[in-house]
């Protein structure tokens, strides 16, 4: 299989090379969307054969044979269906043709240095990259969009979250000379505007960015009923995360999460983790909700419910386990979490070790592990001011 990906723009009357005219007078496949037929169908001959690129993405790769042209917007290596056919047809010939990217061309139309950007696809795709870069602080963020991810909604998500201290500019049918329109808004303009398809969008500080933080002290969370001691102490926190070897792990679970402290600095200071939190008190969810959008942390997938009745099965696999809670169920949480843990995969839990205090998760913890194959490794112990020593319990699939 052979192909050649010549990028285009949403000009009506693109102009190419004599070399890229000369291939596709000699064309006899051609592919790409909907949009990039009508710009190029008068400079196909005449007996030309014509695939959509629509989805599934298997169903057009099925047709595919001989030598195929395709037309794809911009730079088909840039987020483009250039890595797409990589991926699909590893062995494939390809050669391409670039263009402009879109966020190239709004960039070069708002006078912006583009080097030091974060860029970001939404085109397909969701949140969780975009959510990474906002938690990461990054100054200068340019994102592709898409009809669900547009960019009111990625205004009002930013807005939900906190996020004001950004402008948002918006390209629309660029390189469209009748069309194009380059927009520069507040999010709140932005996030009650319409704007047509297909359009990308640069994000820029308005306002000084504020840091951040490393270590949220307790005292700034929403909390059950306003018990501060249903909450774990932020320099547990800190160790507990440590304990679970974050900066190396992909998917966190964090089992009865109470106020979400635990999957909050989990994302604040590891954004690229995926984090399911589990809990089975109902009132737990409007709190987790309320301090994720009070420290600016988007996309946690929150469970409420008995976590032995969780249907598990359309869930990422953890490779780190933090847990919580456990209503005297330690045993039967660890051995079904054993059964979907990754290999390599982490369990940390904390102990009181205190005489007056009642509890045998120590006990339980140990048992559990014996019975499932688990390598404990050693615990840390820690007292914290007046407060009861606690344990860090941990241990390895």
């Amino acid at each position: 299989m052979k192909f050649t990906v010549i990028g285009i723009s949403d000009h009506p009357q693109p102009f190419f090379s004599p070399e890229i005219l000369q291939v596709i007078r000699e064309g006899r496949v051609f592919s790409g969307g909907k949009r990039h037929h009508g710009i190029v169908a008068p400079l196909m001959p005449s007996d030309a054969e014509w695939i959509d690129i629509t989805v599934p993405l298997d169903d057009v790769f099925s047709q595919y044979h001989d030598h195929v042209i395709v037309f794809a917007s911009g730079d088909p290596l840039f987020c483009g269906f250039a890595n797409t056919i990589r991926r699909k047809m590893p062995e494939a010939e390809i050669h391409v043709y670039p263009y402009l990217n879109a966020l190239q061309m709004l960039a070069h139309r708002l006078l912006l240095p583009y080097h030091d950007m974060r860029i970001v696809s939404l085109t397909g795709r969701p949140w969780p990259a975009f959510d990474q870069a906002l938690i990461e602080r990054c100054e200068k963020i340019g994102i592709l969009t898409d009809r669900e991810h547009t960019p009111q909604t990625i205004a009002q998500r930013m807005i939900d979250y906190g996020y004001t201290y950004y402008r948002m500019h918006v390209g629309e049918h660029l390189g469209n000379p009748s069309l194009e329109r380059v927009s520069t808004l507040c999010l709140e303009e932005a996030a009650k505007s319409d704007f047509t398809l297909p359009n990308c969008v640069i994000l820029t500080p308005c306002a000084p960015v504020p840091p951040r933080i490393f270590g949220i002290p307790e005292s700034d969370f929403t909390l059950l009923n306003g018990r501060e001691k249903m909450i774990t102490k932020m320099p547990l926190r800190l160790l507990t995360l440590q304990a679970l070897s974050l900066p190396q792990r992909q998917v966190m679970w964090d089992i009865g999460f109470c106020t979400g402290s635990v999957s909050i600095e989990a994302r604040m200071q590891f954004p690229h983790l995926q984090v399911v939190a589990f809990e089975i008190r109902p009132e737990c969810e409007a709190i987790i909700h309320d301090n994720c959008r009070r420290f600016g942390i988007p996309g946690i997938d929150v469970h409420i419910g008995d976590f032995l009745q969780e249907d598990l099965g359309g869930l990422p696999h953890p490779d780190a386990v933090f847990i919580g809670g456990h209503g005297g169920q330690l045993k039967e949480i660890m051995a079904r979490v054993a059964t979907v843990l990754s290999d390599d995969g982490i369990i940390v839990m904390n102990s009181v070790t205190s005489p007056a205090v009642h509890t045998d998760s120590h006990r339980l913890f140990d048992e559990a592990c014996t019975q499932l194959g688990l390598t404990q490794l050693p615990p840390l112990r820690i007292v914290l001011n007046d407060h009861n020593p606690i344990e860090i319990l941990k241990c390895r699939k």
